[in-house]
């Protein structure tokens, strides 16, 4: 858990370096999103967001919380580290696109079922639409 922190955000972005680019697109991301999305995220022990640090050849290894007694698993984002240095807004639509994944726990967001269009429109809602390249 976060301890003392300038702000909520910061308890959200504690696996990132100071001076990550990666960190800095995560920041302005969460920093656009509406206050009760940012609450739900920082009040909750089972929600992080980590860098995959993986190579070609290597085995990912990950590791994730267990299921609460509720059922409820795991909502940690992982994010890669060419999302610092693709093209800006698309890397911010990614991002976003993580996020309401993991705010919509992996499912519907109003009338919309299927979760990928869901996560895409959510992400949309709050900014971040999905920019063709």
């Amino acid at each position: 858990m976060c301890e003392i922190p300038a702000s909520p955000l910061d308890c959200l972005v504690v696996e990132f370096a100071q001076g990550d680019p990666l960190r800095q697109r995560l920041l302005e991301v969460l920093g656009r999103l509406p206050e009760p999305v940012i609450e739900d995220f920082t009040s909750d022990v089972r929600f992080t967001i980590t860098k995959m640090n993986h190579s070609r050849g290597d085995k990912l290894k990950l590791i994730m919380a267990l299921p609460s007694a509720d059922g409820i698993g795991s909502r940690c984002v992982v994010l890669k580290e060419r999302l610092a240095t693709c093209e800006h807004q698309f890397g911010l639509y990614v991002i976003a696109h993580e996020l309401a994944h993991a705010y919509l726990r992996n499912g519907p967001w109003n009338e919309i079922t299927d979760i990928e269009e869901a996560a895409d429109a959510l992400a949309a809602h709050w900014g971040f639409p999905r920019s063709i390249l």
